[in-house]
C-alpha cells in the first residue's frame, strides 16, 4: 500500500471514495456533487487530500485536510475533515496510516494541533482516535471533536 497526496489534476482518483464518505453519514449518492466540490478544494487550494492505494494502485482510502489558523498563536492548524476506508479494506491499518500521513504533514507545516470531528456512535473511529492519541474535547451535534498536539 502507498500513501501520496494527490494535485488538481488527480480529483478523478478521490471521487468515488469521497461519494461513499458522504454516504457513510448518511446523505445521498451524488457523483456530480462529489466531483464538482473535490475539484473545487483542489483548484482553490482549500484542501489537503491524501489517497491510500492498493498493491495494484488501485485506490481504497483517502483522507482530507482543511487548514484552520490561529490569529493568537500566528500558526495554521489543521482540521482532519474527512477519512475514509473502502469496506473490504478495512481492519488492515490503513485509517491509521492516512491518519499518521496527516500528523506527519501537519508536524512538516509547523501546526500545533490536528483535530477531528466523527458521530458520536462511530465507536471504531472513536477507538483508533484514542489509540492514536487524539483526545476527545467536546460534543456538538451528535458529532464529537478530537484533538491531538503535534
Amino acid at each position: 500500500m502507498t500513501i501520496r497526496r494527490i494535485n488538481t489534476g488527480e480529483a478523478e482518483l478521490v471521487i468515488n471514495l469521497f461519494d461513499k464518505y458522504r454516504v457513510f453519514y448518511k446523505q445521498v449518492s451524488d457523483l456530480a456533487l462529489a466531483k464538482r466540490f473535490i475539484n473545487e478544494r483542489l483548484n482553490n487550494n482549500e484542501s489537503v487530500i491524501f489517497v491510500a492505494f492498493d498493491d495494484a494502485g488501485v485506490p481504497v482510502g483517502f483522507t482530507q485536510l482543511y487548514p484552520k489558523y490561529s490569529s493568537a498563536r500566528a500558526v495554521k492548524n489543521w482540521i482532519l475533515n474527512d477519512l475514509f476506508v473502502e469496506d473490504t479494506h478495512r481492519k488492515q491499518g490503513i485509517g491509521q496510516q492516512l491518519i499518521n500521513t496527516a500528523i506527519n504533514f501537519g508536524k512538516q507545516h509547523e501546526a500545533k494541533f490536528i483535530q477531528l470531528e466523527t458521530a458520536n456512535d462511530n465507536y471504531t473511529a472513536q477507538s483508533l482516535y484514542k489509540a492514536i492519541g487524539f483526545i476527545q474535547q467536546d460534543v456538538d451535534d451528535g458529532f464529537l471533536l478530537f484533538k491531538i498536539a503535534i
